[in-house]
């Protein structure tokens, strides 16, 4: 079985993380962490998905709104 000190050590090696959820063998099963870094790391989540989409379409023409209207309609 693991020890405090060795457990607290496992800790210390990933940011954000309170506490360790481990299994008999040692694996971790799951990460507790604070309810606001959990928010900013979504929050980082989605504004990179957010810059990689506005990079697929950096080089495409815009459309107007009419246009945009149609493509939405055909979807």
């Amino acid at each position: 079985m693991f020890n405090e000190e060795q457990l607290m050590m496992n800790v210390k090696d990933y940011p954000f993380a309170q506490d360790l959820i481990i299994d008999a063998q040692g694996q971790i099963q799951q990460v507790i962490i604070n309810f606001e870094d959990y928010q900013q790391m979504i929050e980082t989540y989605e504004d990179t998905g957010l810059y990689c989409a506005m990079i697929d379409v950096k080089d495409e023409t815009p459309l107007s709104l009419e246009e945009a209207l149609i493509e939405l309609e055909k979807e």
